[in-house]
This record gives C-alpha cells, structure tokens and sequence, in this order.
C-alpha cells in the first residue's frame, strides 16, 4: 500500500493551498455556510451533525492545551451514509432503515474521532450501495434524492459513494469517507476529478459498515490530494476482533504519509494496462499525457496489451456478491434496535420495498435483491466454486500479470467521464475494466486527477499487489 500511494504522488502536480480560517470553528462555520450556498444544487449531503461547531471547539481546546495535537486535529469530515456515526441515522439511503439510529461509531470512525477531525455530516449514496438493481441511477436514494455532477449537474457523481465525491469536489469539507465493493470510491472520485483510495480489503474495518460483500466491501478515503488520502488512511487503518478480515491490519499498517517519496517513480517499472484503455478518445488522450508524466518522473513504463481471461471474472463476481449480501445484510440488522429497524433480513426489505413501491421502485427495480434472496449460503457449493475460480482469475491473474512483466503496479484510465443522469435509460458508463479484477481480489486502488475530457474529469488508475 505505502508503494502504491508514494507512486501516485510523484506523479501528482503541485495543488494550491487556500488561506484556512483562524481557528477550526470558523473553518467549520465557512463550511456550512458554503454548504447552504452551494449544496441545493448538487445534493451531496444527506443530513448535517448537528455537533458539529462542538467538535470544532474541542479541536480549538486541543490546540491550546497541547503542544502536540492529534494528527487531523480540526480537519472536516462527511461520512457515507451506510456507515454508522453515534446518534445519526445510518440509512444506506433506504426508508426501510430511516430510523436505524446506532448508538455508537463503527470502529474506524472511532479511529478517525481519535485522529481529531470533525464530522460535518453524512452524505448520499447510490441506494443500498448500488446493489440492489442492474439498472439503478447512481446517486439515487430514496431518502436523499438525486446528487449530481459538481462539475456539471446536468452529469451524474457516479456511484455509491456518490455524495462523498460531490461534496469534495465542491468544497463542502476536506475530505469524505466512502466504501467501495467494486468502483464505489474509485468511480466517483474519478468523474468528480479527486483522488480516491479502496485499501487492501482488510486494512480497515468493515464493521459498521452496511454490508454487500464480505469478500470485497472496505471503506476509505475520498481527498484532493495523495497526501491527504495518506494521512486518512494512517488513521482509519487498523484490527477490529469484530472483523477476521483485519487480524493482520496492525501488524501491516503504517504512517503511510510519512512513507511518500516524490521521487518514488524513478527507475520503477509500471506496467500500462492498455486492455483498460481505448474505449474514448478525449479520455486517450488525457492518458497518453498522464503516461508522459510518469515518464518524465522516470518510470519504466511496460505495454500490457491483454489480461487473459478477465471477462470471465464478472460472472464469478456476481454469484459471490448476491451470496454474501443475503448472509451480511442479515448479520447487520441484527445489530439495529428492533423497535426502530422492522426489517430483518433481506426478504424483509424486498417486502418492505413492494409495500412502498411508490417511492422505493419508481426509477427502477430490486432485481438483483431478489437474485440476492434465491442464494443458498455460504456453503452453497455454487458460491464455492465461485470464489474459487474468482481467486484463480482476479487475484492469480493480477499476480502474474505482474511477475511476468517485473512490474511493481499497473496504470490504467479509470473510466471515461461522467454521463447525463437519465432515469430512462439508466447509467451509461464508458470504459472501467481498470479496477474489477482488483475489487474481486481485494487489492488496493488508488485513482488520481488526470485531466480533462470535454471539460470533465477523468481519473488514472494505479492498481498494485495486497
């Protein structure tokens, strides 16, 4: 992970830094005030923590009282709306859950409260994450509505963590928490021209998290710059007992800011993945410069024509999603207060969604719900063979892509630029075979700013080892 985010650094241009307020509190004041000039627009925030400005004065207080702070003492937060925040509905942006108000943070969020920063809010999302239609509107929910494009609202944030990025990208805090199955921060951080890391499946905390896979699912951090990113990451990283996935996270974490190298680049071989590229022109071409960047840097750059086999790892991928959604959905709601949360299990909420049709199923179905709710377990032999053969295709074959072409990463364009939102016709992606073989691995992926594509932006992908 530190080589992965100390490569995208020295290719990063310099970034200017604007003038900060005199304390944390008016920061977090011109932050809401921004919010309540720009936010109507694009609808990135879901609900605003109404504790916030005391949190800004506690950060003030910790500046005085030591000479030694926490490491993001002051600095402002908006947490994806799937995650649980003390006190603060956790909704996924479903109204099965509107009233799923936990009683306390999910265990990174008490990392991150220790680090020092505030919490302005939580923001809104594709729907139950996105999974719980083939033809959803990224950035739709229920409970939220409809979060747009800053760079043009007409566009869509892509998604899930589609208020994350909106929000960071017009400036309503310093950085945003998302979660990522496969492309649910790197899509968005991509089209809304931030940079936005999904961490080595284990390295943070899913707990807390509403699930889709056990597999795939990791939060982490949506920023403007590497550094940031870094800074976030150092502090979310870490083991939780309530989740087997971390039990190395403290032995593998790090000060992962203090470990960039702008020089990180030079004689280190990048493989470029031109099977993930070639889908549209603008987006070439913003690549082509990125490329000419990294050269000058001076890495080794490798030409990867194919990735053999790698349109068969989808279909794996869906058995495995479907599968642990029914049994992680149900492990979660367990944990809600049932006099508040009447769903129970996925069947509930498929139930739940037809009786409020209306405002649940207007713009499109809970198809993949219903595939989800036909799964027979993990031990289903199907789902067995599904994770194997993905093992074999995602994560053996990003090893030895990667070994054959003594190369330390791969480079590739996220996606091209976003589309118009278009509740007929639904999400129009263009391109993104950059990242699923590394989501259905669980490696990590980082994207960054490379440029723009008709006025949009467009994200480069580096892709590199667990």
């Amino acid at each position: 992970m530190r080589p992965l985010l100390a490569l995208a650094l020295a290719a990063a241009l310099p970034l200017s830094v604007a003038a900060q307020p005199a304390s944390h509190e008016d920061q977090v004041r011109a932050y809401i005030a921004r919010a309540d000039a720009v936010d109507g627009r694009i609808g990135s925030i879901l609900r605003r923590d109404p504790t916030a400005l005391d949190q800004a004065r506690r950060a003030d207080q910790r500046d005085r009282a030591k000479p030694h702070p926490p490491s993001l003492n002051g600095l402002t937060l908006l947490i994806k709306d799937n995650i649980d925040v003390a006190g603060m509905p956790n909704t996924a942006g479903s109204l099965a859950l509107k009233d799923n108000v936990p009683a306390k943070d999910a265990p990174f969020v008490v990392r991150l409260r220790k680090a020092g920063v505030v919490i302005l809010g939580k923001t809104n999302l594709s729907e139950w994450a996105n999974i719980r239609s083939s033809r959803s509107l990224s950035g739709w929910s229920a409970v939220g509505g409809q979060t747009r494009n800053p760079y043009d609202p007409a566009r869509s944030p892509c998604g899930s963590s589609s208020g994350s990025g909106a929000a960071v990208a017009a400036g309503l805090a310093w950085a945003a928490i998302g979660t990522e199955t496969d492309g649910s921060i790197t899509c968005p951080a991509a089209v809304n021209g931030l940079v936005g890391l999904k961490p080595t499946v284990g390295l943070v905390s899913r707990t807390g998290v509403i699930p889709i896979s056990a597999s795939q699912d990791t939060p982490g951090p949506m920023t403007t710059t590497v550094t940031d990113a870094a800074r976030l990451l150092t502090a979310m990283a870490g083991s939780d007992p309530a989740d087997a996935a971390t039990k190395d996270a403290d032995q593998r974490k790090a000060d992962y800011a203090a470990g960039l190298d702008p020089n990180a680049l030079r004689g280190k071989r990048i493989g470029v993945m031109r099977y993930a590229a070639g889908f549209h022109a603008d987006t070439d071409v913003a690549f082509e410069a990125a490329l000419q960047v990294l050269r000058d840097q001076g890495a080794v750059l490798v030409e990867i024509k194919d990735f053999p086999n790698r349109r068969e790892i989808g279909g794996h991928e869906l058995v495995i999603l479907l599968t642990e959604l029914k049994v992680g959905l149900a492990d979660y709601l367990a944990t809600t207060d049932p006099e508040r949360v009447k769903v129970r299990t996925l069947a509930d909420v498929i139930a739940f969604n037809r009786a409020n049709a209306a405002q649940e199923l207007a713009l499109f179905p809970q198809d993949l719900f219903e595939q989800a709710e036909r799964t027979n377990g993990l031990a289903d032999p199907a789902y067995l063979k599904a994770k194997a053969e993905a093992d074999r295709l995602a994560r053996g074959g990003l090893d030895k892509l990667m070994a054959d072409n003594d190369v330390v990463a791969l480079v590739g364009p996220t996606l091209g630029p976003s589309w118009l939102i278009d509740p007929v016709l639904g999400d129009r992606y263009v391109g993104g075979g950059a990242g699923n073989a590394a989501a259905v691995a669980g490696y990590p992926h980082l994207t960054v700013p490379m440029g723009l594509a008709k006025g949009m932006p467009v994200g480069l992908s580096f892709i590199g080892p667990k």
